[in-house]
């Protein structure tokens, strides 16, 4: 017996049945992009490792269990990215975009790779949509990119989300409330997992990522750091609020947000649903004015989000409509001489932006007129011996199953599609 070669798990098929919604989210997004002014931008899927453990930190769970990394021929580590927003700051770093628009706005649509346990919503290789807005610290920033956030997952369909805000205050801020942390969190070493031992020496931010329960409750009655914010940080997070108030757009504060990129700073935010169980996110994204600066620039305000389109799928599949291609007609074609009549009208046909099909093989009318319907195919043109010889085609509308005679030399004129 033949062995049949399987893909690898956690790095899914994607099927024509889903090919077609997820064309739907994509097409969505890049319209509601292009009216909030959005240009896209496409990066390699294989950076140099040093990108992302620069930018989001060696000590993330990211980094360091999930970050496909592995030595090429020329012996350069490489990774395969587990995010986009690094490689976007790369490539706005090398091709020198801040002199050609000082305000950046940038999306992007794609795959992304992380060694994780696949389960429902969470694969090895996961796609994304997301946003860069760079150039300005403006609270209306913040605001716009969660609007267009929230806005693109109601268009797809999704809707009863909770979008979640917290704010992680600048640098100086983070640097100060992890002191405050790790000693709030000394006496309870012991009872937190071993990973969040290490992430208490480490990088203690890094606990409020833990899935595990005991940590959690741990958590809930440690500091928070939206209460150790400077006044400025402070004052930039309640206009974020208030420009989101100004338009509508409903939100609860959560103080144990971090997300779980060392870069995020002021402004941080997730968007859940409840079809997606413990793995409840969908959307997230935050401000990262320190990043740009960080791998070379200048010190840059920006901030963005990212969409799974695999979780907003688990999410809402049935409410996503489907971009199927549709078919203005299909050729019914009985015998060898109509076949090769029907072939060169089809030609004709496509010339002239007519989405039409015919199947290549001998099969009998009943067959050829179940394809159509499967085809779900607006109309069907139907040519045999007896039409070849009178020069006229029976045309069947497939909706209202009426049909009349038409000359075959008048089957290109578009009018009648």
């Amino acid at each position: 017996m033949k062995k049949v070669i399987k893909g690898l798990r956690g790095m899914p098929d994607i099927l024509p049945g889903d090919a077609g919604r997820w064309q739907y989210i994509e097409n969505t997004a890049r319209t509601l992009f292009a009216q909030y002014g959005y240009e896209e931008i496409k990066t390699p899927v294989l950076e140099e490792t040093a990108l992302f453990q620069r930018s989001i930190g060696k000590e993330t769970d990211i980094v360091q269990k999930q970050m496909y990394n592995f030595k090429d021929r020329g012996n350069r580590d490489i990774a395969l990215r587990p995010e986009g927003t690094a490689p976007i700051v790369r490539s706005y770093l090398e091709h020198n975009l801040d002199k050609q628009m000082p305000y950046c706005r940038l999306y992007y649509v794609g795959p992304m790779f992380r060694s994780e346990r696949p389960q429902a919503g969470r694969n090895r290789q996961f796609y994304q949509i997301g946003v860069e807005a760079i150039g300005s610290a403006s609270q209306y920033a913040d605001a716009e990119v969660i609007c267009l956030m929230m806005k693109l997952l109601e268009a797809s369909g999704l809707h009863d989300t909770e979008l979640k805000i917290n704010c992680l205050g600048c640098d100086k801020d983070k640097e100060a409330f992890e002191q405050v942390l790790r000693k709030a969190l000394e006496k309870q070493v012991k009872c937190l997992c071993e990973d969040c031992v290490q992430r208490h020496k480490k990088n203690v931010l890094r606990i409020f990522d833990c899935k595990n329960d005991s940590c959690k409750l741990i958590l809930g009655s440690a500091p928070k750091i939206v209460d150790h914010i400077c006044p400025d940080c402070q004052a930039h997070f309640n206009k974020v609020k208030e420009a989101l108030e100004s338009i509508k757009i409903k939100y609860s504060v959560n103080p144990l947000l971090v997300r779980g990129l060392d870069y995020y700073t002021g402004t941080v935010f997730e968007v859940t649903h409840k079809n997606l169980g413990s793995q409840d996110a969908v959307a997230a994204g935050g401000r990262y004015d320190g990043l740009i600066d960080d791998m070379g620039g200048d010190r840059t305000p920006a901030c963005g989000f990212a969409i799974g389109v695999d979780r907003l799928l688990l999410a809402a599949r049935d409410k996503i409509p489907s971009c199927n291609n549709d078919v203005d007609l299909f050729l019914v074609l009985l015998g060898e001489e109509a076949q090769k009549k029907g072939f060169k009208i089809l030609a004709d046909l496509r010339e002239n932006g007519v989405a039409c099909q015919m199947t290549h093989e001998a099969r009998s009318l009943k067959s050829q007129m179940r394809l159509a319907d499967r085809l779900k195919a607006k109309k069907v043109l139907i040519i045999g011996e007896d039409e070849l010889k009178n020069d006229k085609a029976i045309l069947r509308d497939m909706e209202n199953k009426q049909q009349k005679e038409i000359k075959i030399n008048d089957v290109t004129n578009t009018h009648l599609w």
